[in-house]
């Protein structure tokens, strides 16, 4: 007779066996993790309280960088139209993925066709996107303008550009968000609607009832990497806006003042500063949502 070796943890019963497959079979995402992303967060802190010198060389100069980067009204700047951005972007981004998904959840014709269309957007690389959106936005030639039968610097405007970047970044990340609302909206017992249905309650109540409180989960995901997202935002922006156009710094997100202090100016140490708060931000809201969701995510089916 074969004894099976155990291990009680927490009253419960695991085959030792079983423990050890699991390490290596995580073990490679592991490692990946604590090579690609925790040690260079902690070469970047290291950064973060230091100051470049010439061939590669770095000075510890303790919290300099930060007295310099939370002194520097460019900063807070960039701070601002980041929380800007994400706001225009979220809300209205969210709203709109969610009356997609459930337009795309009834029974149409071609609704196979039109869930791969939504989608298209996050498979064309983004590069290809914000030019094709920058033509459009163009004010002498662009299809808007043209459209709408009027002249409006879309691009060039204080007021308008972060309006025009934030469609750009609205309309790529629909069809992702859709779809993943999508999948959670068919994943709502039937059940529910018919015992509705049997009530008299119309359409539009089973959305707000039923079809919003059990997609919470799903939402919650959604807003989880719609906002870290928004908040890291850069390519659009540097693909959107030239570095010499003077309504930069009205759009300038931190991701793009970190890229520019960090590679153009070339000043490592403050650019780090720049990530490590961009980090602790994600992080801060991240956290908050965690806590907050207790009072709105419905995990009960």
């Amino acid at each position: 007779m074969t004894a099976v070796k155990t291990l009680r943890r927490s009253g419960g019963l695991y085959v030792k066996g079983d423990v050890f497959w699991g390490w290596l079979l995580i073990g490679p995402t592991v490692l990946g993790v604590l090579v690609l992303n925790f040690y260079p967060f902690v070469q970047t802190m290291i950064l973060s309280l230091s100051s470049a010198r010439p061939f590669g060389q770095f000075e510890f100069t303790g919290l300099h960088n930060y007295v310099t980067m939370f002194t520097n009204a460019e900063f807070w700047r960039a701070t601002r139209n980041t929380f800007v951005f994400t706001l225009l972007t979220v809300v209205p981004g969210i709203a709109i993925s969610i009356g997609t998904a459930a337009l795309l959840n009834t029974k149409i014709a071609g609704r196979g066709f039109f869930r791969a269309l939504y989608f298209l957007p996050m498979v064309v690389p983004g590069a290809a996107v914000a030019l094709v959106w920058r033509w459009m936005f163009n004010a002498e030639y662009g299809f808007i303008n043209a459209l709408l039968n009027i002249r409006i610097f879309w691009l060039t405007s204080p007021g308008l550009v972060m309006y025009a970047c934030a469609i750009v970044a609205i309309w790529s990340a629909v069809g992702y968000d859709a779809v993943l609302l999508l999948s959670g909206i068919q994943s709502i017992p039937r059940n529910y609607y018919e015992a509705s249905e049997i009530d008299g309650a119309s359409k539009a109540r089973q959305f707000f009832s039923i079809t919003l409180p059990m997609l919470s989960p799903t939402l919650f995901f959604v807003v989880i990497m719609r906002i870290m997202a928004s908040l890291k935002v850069y390519d659009l922006i540097w693909m959107m806006v030239d570095q010499a156009n003077p309504v930069l710094l009205d759009v300038q997100p931190l991701m793009y003042l970190f890229y520019r202090e960090s590679f153009i100016v070339g000043d490592r140490g403050y650019g780090s500063a720049l990530a490590v708060w961009t980090v602790l931000l994600i992080g801060l809201i991240t956290f908050i949502q965690f806590v907050g969701q207790k009072k709105w995510v419905v995990y009960d089916t």
